[in-house]
This record gives structure tokens, C-alpha cells and sequence, in this order.
């Protein structure tokens, strides 16, 4: 089996997934259809002093699909009809409007991309004790401190800052702050 790339309306990719899966259980295309990825990751942010964690598709706008050729080289008639026949597909990457499979190498990324484990939330934190660091997110920012405590099991740091003259101790997550 070979990966091809399917373009499809941004926003869609998970949507067309769930649909091409669903229809090639129905069709029993499962011989000719192997995987249907869409690689993403998970990413923190924060909008309005709240913390946000989103998916984010690495390659937007884009499924991989694994296919069986035939004999010929080509992708089965009954296989392409229902792909192409997908709310949401567009088309297939390819030249001279013949689809083109993806190099080994290409190929070999998305799968990484798309196998790869959901990462821990929570990090190792690579502060310590007595590190001098500065707030880079929320509230606080551009405020300096030294760490009292770093809280693994949490992902939160215990700094130290002087705010409005007084020593005010703020507990923060690693990512929302950076050493000096």
C-alpha cells in the first residue's frame, strides 16, 4: 500500500476522515483502503488570562490516505468514485491530474506525525531552586523573581517577586516563565 494526499476544505480534514472510514466499512474497501490520517498536536495557550489547550492539524487542509493499487498501477475505480464522491474532498495531489503517491521518506514523517503519543501535558521543568527568571504569560508578565519550589507532579514553579515594593510569592506553570 501506498499513501496519497487528498486536499480538502480546511476545517473539514476530521469530518472527511470519520466520513472515508465510515464509507469504506460500508463499500468493504478495506482490502484497497489501509490508513486515513490527520496529524496534529496538542497546544497551550492563553487568551484572557485563562489557559487553553487545542488541537492543531500540522498539515491543514490536507488527508493522507493509504490505497492499494491494482494490477495497472491505478487507484480502483469503485475506490476512487468513493473518495472523490466525499463531501469535503477536493482533489488528489498529483501531476497531469493523475494522483502521485507520496515518497517513502514523505511518508514515513506523516506516519510518525500522526502515530506519534499524545505528549504529557505537564513537562519536566528544567527550573530549580534559586534560578532568576522572568514571566513571559499571563497577569504577571515582565515581572522578575527568583524560583522558592518547583511542583513537578503539578507543572507549576513557586517564584519569588517584588510586586508594588513587597515580596509576593506567585505560583506560576514552567511555560509561563523563562530564565534569565
Amino acid at each position: 500500500m501506498q499513501f496519497f494526499t487528498l486536499r480538502v476544505a480546511s476545517n473539514k480534514e476530521d469530518r472527511v476522515r470519520e466520513t472515508l472510514t465510515r464509507k469504506v466499512k460500508i463499500e468493504a474497501l478495506e482490502a484497497q483502503v489501509g490508513r486515513i490520517l490527520v496529524p496534529g498536536e496538542r497546544v497551550r495557550s492563553i487568551k484572557d488570562g485563562k489557559r487553553r489547550d487545542t488541537d492543531r492539524k500540522l498539515y491543514p487542509g490536507y488527508v493522507f490516505i493509504e490505497l492499494e493499487l491494482d494490477k495497472s498501477g491505478m487507484i480502483p475505480e469503485k475506490v476512487w468514485f468513493t473518495i472523490k464522491e466525499t463531501d469535503g474532498v477536493g482533489d488528489f495531489i498529483g501531476s497531469n491530474g493523475k494522483p502521485s503517491p507520496m515518497t517513502p521518506k514523505d511518508q514515513a514523517k506523516i506516519i510518525e506525525a500522526a502515530e506519534r503519543p499524545e505528549e504529557p501535558v505537564l513537562a519536566v521543568s528544567s527550573f530549580k531552586t534559586g534560578d532568576k527568571v522572568k514571566v513571559t504569560e499571563g497577569p504577571f508578565v515582565n515581572f522578575e523573581g527568583t524560583v522558592e519550589e518547583v511542583i513537578a507532579d503539578k507543572g507549576t514553579v513557586k517564584i519569588i517577586a517584588t510586586i508594588f515594593g513587597r515580596p509576593t510569592t506567585l505560583e506560576l506553570e514552567y511555560w509561563q516563565i523563562e530564565k534569565l
